[in-house]
């Protein structure tokens, strides 16, 4: 088999050459499109480019890799990446369509945070699925947490979101991440349901975040099946999961700037560690190289 395509591949033989020449804005605007950042992304850095080569006057590659690695980090700082889990217990809310990785990142944040020497509690808010509810409930216990299992399946998702939250506050647990629906089998509509338990909650305390995760291999599609979230659910971050490699890194700045929404986490791989905060330097070094 081939080996596969990646941005951080392609520029490295671009930059390698001697000088700029318009091959080399051809293909750096067909390697920013082959990694999902977007016609209009693409267009905008690649005229922000040019005017920075015309200004220094330099025909060196390696000043343009550098340009490049500037104009991307800026564009990727503008919004703060910092997760907001202050409070005791600080409420986390996980939304998105299901098939997105909800439950494995999940159980890759309760890791993350159990290893940062926070402790969590898991709420099960999606309980018209039982699969849904075993498979948190696996993700939790191996990212180290306690899990609150709704007492029958369908129970009001609301009510769970409360006992967890509850139990957070009675038993000292730093964080409650709750889990919620991706798609409801009843006939009340899904923003209804995740108002309903952003009511509840807020009845006990604030809520500290509203995560929405995204999987990076489906693109503007993705974004697209998620906008009922983003306009309804007071979605405060997200979280890009599936972004394996470089082929697909330009999705971070393209729906970090389509939404307005600072992306807080990512996810790199399949294991239990592969999800780490989001620091936009670290995350352009590996893109471009």
């Amino acid at each position: 088999m081939a080996a596969s395509w990646s941005l951080s591949g392609a520029l490295k033989s671009m930059f390698a050459r001697d000088t700029i020449d318009a091959d080399t804005w051809n293909d750096l605007e067909d390697a920013m499109i082959s990694a999902d950042f977007g016609p209009d992304i693409t267009e905008s850095v690649i005229d922000e480019l040019r005017a920075s080569v015309a200004k220094y006057r330099t025909d060196d590659p390696a000043d343009l890799k550098r340009m490049l690695r500037e104009t991307l980090e800026e564009r990727l700082a503008r919004l703060d990446p910092t997760l907001t889990l202050s409070a005791r217990p600080a409420v986390v809310l996980v939304v998105g369509v299901n098939g997105v990785g909800k439950t494995t990142t999940i159980g890759k944040f309760t890791k993350f945070l159990v290893g940062h020497g926070r402790t969590v509690v898991v709420g099960a808010a999606d309980t018209f699925r039982a699969a849904a509810v075993e498979q948190l409930a696996t993700w939790a216990e191996r990212g180290g947490a306690e899990i609150v299992r709704p007492q029958q399946q369908g129970q009001d998702p609301a009510s769970v979101a409360f006992q967890t939250v509850e139990r957070a506050q009675r038993e000292g647990i730093d964080i409650a991440i709750i889990d919620t629906a991706g798609r409801l089998q009843t006939k009340s509509g899904l923003m209804d349901e995740l108002g309903k338990i952003r009511r509840v909650v807020e009845k006990q305390t604030e809520i500290a975040e509203v995560l929405l995760v995204l999987d990076a291999t489906t693109g503007q599609n993705g974004v697209a099946q998620a906008e009922a979230f983003i306009q309804h659910a007071g979605v405060t971050g997200l979280v890009i999961t599936k972004l394996d490699g470089s082929a697909k890194g330009g999705f971070v700045l393209a729906v970090q700037e389509r939404t307005g929404i600072p992306i807080k986490l990512v996810g790199q791989g399949e294991g239990i560690n592969d999800l780490t905060g989001f620091t936009p330097h670290v995350y352009v070094q590996g893109l471009v190289g």
